[in-house]
């Protein structure tokens, strides 16, 4: 019976909640059942820190508010839209704004639609050539598929056009690529998404915009070069393990201001600022915030996107990469408050 009243209102609107029902609490398998949803599920939610019960019983039992079955439902329409559970963990904690996250999963979803259609024509122009349709789905995939050496020749033709990072030696401009080249670049033979992903990168990257976007977060780079201790072999090596650092604080789901992230942060800043700049901590982390405004742009974001959808390596390495910002946005704010 309980279950019948309570689907009768309306819990998506948490407004129009009688005082009886916020004090009533559900057990997970009530919940689940409100939900239209399983046990397992609605525990790993739990688990992984997603939406964790409001209290337990003296035995342990997960106890559940209606405010907690909203968001249960909430995170249950977010997943039945394809929603990944990191973008919803974003969503729940409000890192990021719905209304970004619909416009990321419109964009992911265009890129699907585009990546199916392309799938579809291939499969009825091979079902016309009887006999030998194989043949002719490998010929077709291996026209559409581009190779290492073509995206190199494509990426390399779009720098001298835009003359980016012109006046930089050759080995740091191959240093600045390093992971697009790793990840992007030399990746290996992908799948129709992949390619369908690859094909819109080539597209952005043709935007005289996209171009101008980018050329306003060379002066990072620049700083770098002309200020680096180390050399170009060097500093690779020294950001690969910041990554890695970054890559295992991830997996500890550490937050951004914990003293790990941020000592990662002040190595960071050591690779990035020479001796003067560290002497005035604020100054080098509006530098730093400044950089990080410059790269949220529409067009900057999109190639994020699509990278991460060409290579899980590259995937890693953007959640890494907002882990360290998030520190550094942290650093700022409590620098301004001190």
């Amino acid at each position: 019976m309980t279950f019948v009243y309570l689907s009768l209102l309306d819990i998506s609107d948490p407004n129009r909640r009688c005082n009886h029902l916020e004090e009533k609490k559900y057990s997970i398998g009530e919940t689940a059942k409100m939900i239209g949803s399983t046990i397992k599920t609605v525990r790993y939610y739990d688990e992984i820190g997603l939406l964790k019960p409001t209290s337990y019983t003296e035995g342990g039992h997960r106890l559940y508010t209606v405010e907690d079955i909203w968001r249960l439902e909430m995170i249950t329409n977010l997943r039945y839209l394809d929603f990944g559970i990191d973008e919803i963990g974003k969503i729940i904690s409000e890192e990021i704004s719905v209304d970004k996250a619909l416009d990321w999963q419109i964009e992911s979803m265009e890129t699907q639609v585009n990546t199916l259609m392309d799938m579809i024509s291939i499969l009825r122009q091979a079902k016309e050539h009887d006999g030998d349709s194989l043949q002719y789905i490998h010929d077709l995939v291996s026209a559409r598929t581009i190779n290492a050496a073509q995206k190199k020749q494509f990426i390399d033709k779009k720098l001298k056009e835009s003359q980016l990072l012109i006046g930089i030696p050759k080995e740091w401009r191959d240093s600045f690529f390093y992971y697009f080249d790793k990840y992007i670049i030399n990746q290996v033979k992908g799948s129709a998404k992949q390619t369908a992903a690859w094909h819109e990168l080539q597209e952005l990257i043709n935007d005289p915009q996209f171009i101008k976007d980018l050329k306003n977060t060379e002066f990072l780079y620049f700083n770098i070069v002309h200020q680096s201790k180390y050399n170009a072999t060097t500093l690779v090596r020294k950001l690969e393990n910041i990554q890695d650092r970054l890559n295992k604080a991830l997996k500890q789901k550490l937050p951004a201001n914990s003293p790990i992230v941020q000592t990662i942060i002040d190595d960071t800043a050591r690779l990035y600022a020479n001796s003067q700049q560290l002497d005035n901590k604020e100054d080098h982390f509006r530098y730093f915030a400044e950089y990080i405004q410059k790269t949220k742009t529409k067009r900057l974001e999109r190639c994020e996107t699509l990278c991460a959808i060409l290579s899980p390596q590259y995937y890693q390495l953007s959640k890494a990469n907002q882990l360290l910002f998030q520190g550094i946005e942290w650093r700022l704010e409590h620098m301004e408050e001190s």
